[in-house]
């Protein structure tokens, strides 16, 4: 049974025969393996495209930025799981992946949208980036939602990461209309919100990736790309000296039962 419309059967990353191997155009053995790194190769694999040194430069950045930041609950996930399972790397991997969503490392991928769509608001007839931030701002403040790429609850005076990025995307002249829309919310914001609201690492990141070229409906795969180095360091630490059931254990000595007793229950009977 065929579920939607499938026209087009065809792919444009890669094809194979008996001799050699295609990736993009590119013959994978006399062009590609050896003379390009994995940031390159990321990109052209996603786009198509092979990067200039500056959005190169910026790519690197950014996953460097995020490939490792401690013992979040994706973090925690995949090693509790190779814990308990020593020979599933790859089932301990997939823990830590599947917990990227909203909260954690998946909120690049939705402070990317947000900035895309107050850039296209700005872009209305009588509209600017300033008058298009305030009404999102007013609408998130009246629905009680967060603003998106901004805020830090440790780094409250500023997130480092985000402040360098921003830094080289200006040194590498990749400064564009998505860095000056989030510059733009970010100025506004504290006064509409009514506290202070840095840049944060998952704003500064889609910004400077959509102003370097990178595709918006391809953002989430810079987290994902990074966090997948950051979690193979973890899994290979946590096979040398596990603390998965360390972790577990001090869970279990943390949260507390408040359900109904089982001499409670009796009485009701």
């Amino acid at each position: 049974m065929r579920i939607g419309k499938q026209d087009q059967p065809f792919t444009a990353i890669a094809t194979s025969d008996a001799d050699s191997i295609t990736v993009r155009g590119f013959d994978l053995c006399d062009e590609l393996i050896g003379n390009v790194d994995l940031t390159e190769y990321f990109w052209l694999l996603v786009t198509g495209e092979q990067p200039n040194q500056f959005q190169k430069a910026m790519m690197n950045a950014c996953l460097i930025a995020i490939a490792e930041h401690g013992l979040v609950p994706s973090v925690q996930a995949a090693r509790m799981t190779l814990a308990a399972a020593p020979e599933a790397w790859q089932g301990a991997m997939a823990a830590g992946i599947l917990g990227m969503g909203s909260v954690v490392a998946g909120s690049s991928e939705i402070a990317g949208n947000y900035i895309v769509s107050v850039l296209a608001d700005s872009k209305e007839p009588g509209q600017t980036i300033e008058t298009a931030a305030t009404s999102s701002l007013n609408e998130l403040k009246s629905a009680r939602k967060k603003v998106p790429g901004l805020g830090h609850p440790q780094h409250s005076s500023g997130d480092p990461r985000a402040n360098k990025l921003l830094a080289l995307a200006e040194e590498y002249g990749l400064v564009g209309d998505h860095i000056k829309t989030l510059r733009t919310i970010a100025a506004i914001a504290p006064d509409v919100m009514g506290r202070p609201l840095p840049i944060n690492v998952s704003g500064a990141i889609p910004a400077c990736m959509l102003d370097a070229g990178w595709p918006a409906e391809a953002m989430k795969a810079v987290p994902l790309l990074a966090r997948t180095a950051g979690l193979a360091a973890h899994l290979f630490e946590e096979s040398a000296r596990s603390i998965g059931f360390v972790m577990s254990h001090h869970a279990d000595l943390a949260i507390s039962y408040d359900g109904p007793s089982s001499a409670a229950k009796q009485e009701t009977k």
